[in-house]
């Protein structure tokens, strides 16, 4: 395959993927910006004479598994140096969302990284255990025991509190 036909290639991949990556991102980061950063590292990282991203069978999941990838770096690097997790937790850049949707976000967020992956990915990407599992690496055993506690921690996040009920 020549330069330009990889190219080609990847330029048709971003016309389709690019959105639908960012939007399943968002959930995996908890952030507009960063989802879009990491999405853009991806296919950076695709371009042509750098990657394996040309031979993959499916070059949406290969663009899914690296911009993860990338956001777990970044995550890993900022908690490093920061130690400031909640600011990571940008409110404003979801003015534009309606409540319940803010709500998902901000619950979303209180989530340990690995629920809160396997959740965005399963559910918000709407992809099959086995392909969560594939992108993170991890079993699917693994999968399920994260959904199964992501879930049941949101649901305890997004239960009106008993107070609300007496007000």
């Amino acid at each position: 395959m020549d330069g330009s036909s990889g190219g080609g290639r990847l330029r048709e991949v971003y016309a389709v993927a690019y959105p639908r990556l960012v939007g399943q991102l968002v959930g995996v980061t908890g952030d507009p910006a960063e989802a879009e950063d990491a999405v853009m590292e991806a296919f950076a990282r695709a371009a042509p004479g750098r990657s394996s991203f040309h031979d993959a069978d499916n070059p949406e999941a290969w663009l899914r598994t690296v911009a993860v990838n990338v956001a777990r770096s970044r995550w890993r690097r900022v908690l490093r140096w920061t130690h400031l997790v909640p600011s990571l937790a940008r409110s404003e850049a979801y003015a534009d969302l309606p409540e319940d949707h803010l709500a998902l976000m901000a619950a979303l967020r209180q989530l340990p990284a690995a629920q809160r992956e396997a959740i965005a990915l399963h559910h918000l990407a709407d992809l099959p255990v086995a392909e969560v599992a594939q992108t993170l690496g991890v079993p699917e055993g693994t999968v399920k025991a994260r959904l199964s506690r992501g879930r049941a921690a949101l649901a305890e996040l997004l239960e009106p509190s008993k107070e609300d009920d007496h007000v």
